[in-house]
């Protein structure tokens, strides 16, 4: 799919990973790039820097989401790419408290479920539409500290798989974005948190993986990995799970040896 001319929404757009991508697709000529972000006063600001419209938008909140999908209709027409985009971290495992659990779920699950909920209809009615979600490398292959990250990760990119499975026959096109360490709030929170750097050996800026997501939207390819190791991670998952687990249980044993 070509970015010139369309409408295009970022949610989580106020940093990281968020702020590059609707940057990038401001560059790219589109027509219209909504900035949407929980943090108001931030998408107000990357909104005033690139030309593009802010709005506030709470995505654990299926009304917020819905008000959010049904503004941008009404003023621009459409949603042609809709970047489900906006995520948290959480560390532990089933030690962690049922709110953290509960709040990593309905940001980094049911938001993606809310956006195609209210999202698919107009665009299934045209036969046309962009779903990417922003995943991790950690809904293929797991993460070895933050269970509530790795399991959650890895239910968003099974239901964009379904949305795939189910509607790519009807005009729609589905991406994952699934990178490694990005270097955004993020990952220095998840440094600190988790008291382990493995993944800033390696990390890549935002913009870079704004590149990745442009070259792999106009490719119209399922999964886009600016981290190109993670494809050979996951077949060598697929081609010897029990070996694999054996390989992520000794990557955990070296690192926290190493951090401790």
């Amino acid at each position: 799919m070509e970015l010139t001319g369309r409408v295009i929404v970022v949610t989580g757009a106020a940093r990281g990973i968020g702020r590059a991508l609707a940057t990038r697709f401001a560059s790219e000529g589109a027509e219209a790039v909504v900035v949407a972000d929980v943090d108001g006063d931030g998408a107000r600001s990357v909104a005033k820097e690139i030309n593009a419209t802010a709005i506030q938008c709470n995505v654990a909140d299926e009304a917020d989401v819905e008000r959010l999908v049904a503004q941008i209709e009404t003023e621009h027409g459409r949603i042609d790419v809709f970047c489900s985009n906006a995520g948290i971290a959480v560390a532990g495992g089933p030690e962690a408290a049922d709110s953290d659990w509960q709040r990593i779920w309905a940001i980094n699950l049911m938001a993606h479920v809310y956006v195609a909920r209210h999202v698919l209809p107009s665009m299934l009615a045209r036969k046309e539409g962009y779903i990417l979600g922003t995943v991790s490398a950690a809904g293929l292959l797991n993460h070895v500290f933050a269970a509530p990250y790795g399991v959650t990760k890895a239910a968003a990119l099974s239901f964009f798989e379904w949305l795939a499975i189910a509607h790519g026959d009807e005009g729609i096109r589905v991406s994952c974005l699934c990178p490694q360490g990005v270097k955004t709030a993020m990952l220095a929170a998840e440094r600190e948190q988790l008291g382990t750097s493995f993944l800033t050996e390696g990390a890549l800026e935002p913009e870079a993986v704004a590149d990745s997501v442009v070259k792999g939207i106009a490719d119209e390819r399922f999964l886009i990995l600016p981290h190109p190791e993670v494809a050979e991670y996951f077949r060598r998952k697929a081609d010897d799970y029990d070996r694999w687990l054996r390989g992520m249980r000794r990557l955990r044993a070296s690192l926290l040896s190493t951090e401790g």
